[in-house]
């Protein structure tokens, strides 16, 4: 009879020391031989769990097995357990396998094709299961005792390494800091903290040839869940995702453990930055604050109820306004306040803008806050550098251990080759942006101008904020303006930046008269008709 051989080993595997690949492997080519069976393939499936059919090996040998020509007459396994702990998997591909004539065959559970060897196979496929489902409910009360007591569960992240600490009998895993990896974390927390979004985070370590842990390139993803992650405080928290990895659980399944390990970051700082994403999150900012054609959506607001006001215009296209979402969806009983002609509000807000900040003290002084922070360049610079002598001095360790294991003949060269070659290509990348950083550095970092070019730079951005696109427009005054808010007849600008006025003030927030009394009779009329017959005559737009 020919068989085929099945092994498996599963993350359970620490409680079942007995049961290697290699000891079930000797096992079964034992026990086929003592019956002379022919053993024609090996299939092995390791750290695979047996609560799913869906591994490698096992789905490899199930479509071997459907072959039109039948390539072994039974599978061959320690125990009916390495097949599968699923009831419903051993049903449904046992069967499948009768029905091409192949059975399983257990060595260590001998079972017969009687009616009372299918009831005994039935109750062992049951007590398995049992097995596996009371085993991960034991591993799970486990690893949240574990995580009770302050010790790491699962795999180290960046910036951290792991410390074998013994408890008891039992030798357990803490985080101590990764010297090379821990300055990383720390820029990754000050660039958004400077208000560097994820993307361009990623993109600068990978400009400069820095790596994860893992020796991968950094990704979107991966700067997102360091940034989220609240064990660079020091803080160790456990089971904060549910199985749907959409979901988080109820806050009495978590478990968070205070000063559990060193902290990278100061949770002053962790928190900052929490804030600061959840403002760049793109649910704060509708597509049609940047697509409207209206410049000043998502700055204005009404003084009465607090609402934005939004772009309204009337079925002729004629006449376009600013409103508040209340006045036009609710009506005037719950907010009375008029609309704004579209073209008088903008007009107000971009002649203060340019009389305001596109002065020549006003650029200068924007100007050196601009060399200030190129200036501060240098001080990243120098974190850079420290980054990578780290990571070049923790490469260099790696080659030299490379070359020690070929010298004392524990690997050959072929094994070793291509991992010296990545090693070295590595080094070599990184002592490129080493000597960039050095050469930027040591130039002078300073601008110089003439008035004339000032008074040229005025004039192009008074151009670009008069005639620029919507976008340009809007990205120009998002830059300087805060808030917007209309209380008739007055209009209150709130800056984003204390500004310079004539006067050698500082400016923050500017109270204007408002001139614009609202629209015609003739169309208040027209909204209110409209209101009543259910209808409407105005489009808005956010």
């Amino acid at each position: 009879m020919k068989v085929a051989l099945y092994a498996r080993v599963s993350s359970e595997r620490q409680a079942e020391k007995d049961l290697s690949i290699t000891a079930q492997l000797k096992a079964l080519r034992k026990h086929a031989s003592k019956n002379n069976w022919i053993v024609c393939r090996e299939f092995i499936d390791e750290a695979e769990s047996a609560k799913s059919a869906n591994r490698p090996a096992f789905q490899e040998m199930i479509a071997y097995a459907r072959k039109k020509t039948k390539p072994f007459d039974a599978i061959l396994v320690w125990k009916y357990s390495r097949f599968t702990r699923n009831r419903d998997d051993a049903s449904i591909y046992k069967s499948l396998l009768r029905r091409h004539g192949v059975s399983v065959i257990s060595m260590n559970e001998q079972i017969d094709d009687s009616p009372a060897g299918k009831l005994l196979e039935g109750i062992i496929e049951v007590i398995d299961e049992f097995y596996s489902l009371n085993l991960a409910q034991d591993t799970m009360r486990g690893l949240k005792e574990n995580a009770m007591r302050g010790f790491q569960n699962g795999s180290i992240p960046t910036g951290y390494k792991a410390k074998k600490v013994m408890d008891g009998a039992a030798q357990r895993t803490k985080l101590e800091i990764d010297e090379v990896a821990a300055p990383i974390i720390k820029r990754i927390f000050k660039m958004s903290l400077d208000n560097i979004g994820i993307k361009e985070i990623a993109k600068t370590l990978n400009s400069e040839g820095l790596k994860t842990n893992k020796d991968k390139p950094w990704g979107n993803t991966t700067i997102a869940y360091i940034l989220k992650n609240e064990i660079y405080t020091g803080t160790l928290v456990w089971n904060k995702k549910s199985k749907d990895k959409f979901k988080v659980n109820k806050p009495d399944e978590i478990v968070r453990v205070e000063n559990s390990h060193p902290g990278i970051i100061e949770k002053g700082v962790f928190h900052t930055v929490q804030k600061l994403i959840s403002k760049r999150s793109p649910k704060f900012i509708h597509p049609r604050r940047i697509n409207s054609d209206y410049v000043l959506s998502g700055f204005i607001y009404c003084g009465k109820c607090g609402l934005k006001m939004v772009g309204a215009s009337a079925k002729s296209g004629k006449h376009f306004y600013y409103a508040c979402q209340n006045y036009i969806k609710r009506g005037k009983d719950i907010c009375d306040m008029r609309l704004v002609n579209k073209e008088d509000i903008e007009s107000l807000v971009i002649n203060k803008i340019k009389e305001n900040v596109l002065t020549e003290e006003n650029l200068t002084e924007l100007l050196n806050i601009v060399l200030d922070e190129i200036n501060k360049s240098k001080d990243d610079s120098k974190e850079k550098l420290e980054a990578i002598n780290l990571q070049l001095e923790a490469l260099r360790e790696r080659l030299g251990r490379l070359y020690n294991s070929l010298e004392t003949g524990k690997l050959d060269l072929d094994d070793l080759a291509p991992r010296i070659k990545e090693l070295k290509s590595d080094i070599h990348n990184l002592e490129i942006k080493r000597d960039e950083i050095i050469d930027d550095s040591g130039q002078p970092k300073s601008i110089r101008f003439n008035l004339n070019m000032l008074k040229s730079y005025v004039a192009d951005l008074a151009d670009l904020l008069s005639k620029g696109s919507i976008v340009e427009q809007k990205g120009f005054l998002r830059s300087f303006i805060k808030r917007i808010e209309i209380t008739r007849p007055k209009v209150t600008i709130d800056y984003t930046i204390p500004l310079k006025t004539t006067k050698t003030e500082s400016l923050t927030s500017e109270v204007l008269p408002l001139e614009q009394t609202g629209c015609p009779a003739w169309i208040r009329t027209r909204i209110t008709r409209s209101r009543v017959s259910g209808l409407t005559n105005w489009t808005t737009g956010q």
